[in-house]
């Protein structure tokens, strides 16, 4: 049997109304799968906070960062957990080798109280996040003032070179 053209295209567009559902139940798992994975795999990097203000030198190593208390050391400010403690220039114009301010404050925070067992290590630890830049002078201040702090575990934040 012969059909005409418009029989055809009839025949044609009912043929092309029975498209396959999408199964959106299945593609909800699937999302739902990516999603845990990704947020399970998320939580093992550790980065520490830095602002603009400091470039940090680069390094090969590769230890990861410890969560503890964080001086930032910038070129014109020394800043303890978001707050300003000390000019750099008064600090460098200081002929003493001890910060005053930078020490009352992490007496102040060696204070606090350390909830989980867990972090009592990292009680006593503390990580300096230097500018590439600063004169060795202002650093090695810094680091006697963490030391009459008792803060005896100084580390320095660094850069991961490229391909390392």
């Amino acid at each position: 049997m012969k059909l005409t053209p418009l029989q055809k295209r009839a025949e044609r567009h009912a043929r092309n109304q029975q498209q396959l559902d999408l199964n959106l139940v299945s593609l909800i798992d699937v999302f739902t799968l990516l999603i845990f994975f990704l947020l399970s795999n998320s939580g093992g990097i550790e980065l520490l906070q830095t602002t603009t203000a400091v470039k940090l030198p680069e390094s090969t190593a590769l230890k990861e960062p410890k969560e503890t208390l964080v001086v930032v050391v910038s070129g014109s400010d020394i800043v303890v957990e978001g707050r300003r403690i000390a000019a750099v220039a008064e600090v460098l114009a200081d002929t003493g080798d001890l910060i005053a301010p930078l020490k009352a404050e992490l007496d102040r925070l060696a204070t606090r109280q350390v909830v989980r067992a867990e972090n009592q290590a990292t009680a006593q630890a503390i990580t300096i996040l230097g500018d590439k830049d600063i004169p060795y002078q202002l650093l090695r201040k810094v680091m006697f003032t963490c030391a009459r702090a008792n803060f005896s575990d100084v580390s320095f934040a660094v850069r991961q070179k490229a391909g390392a």
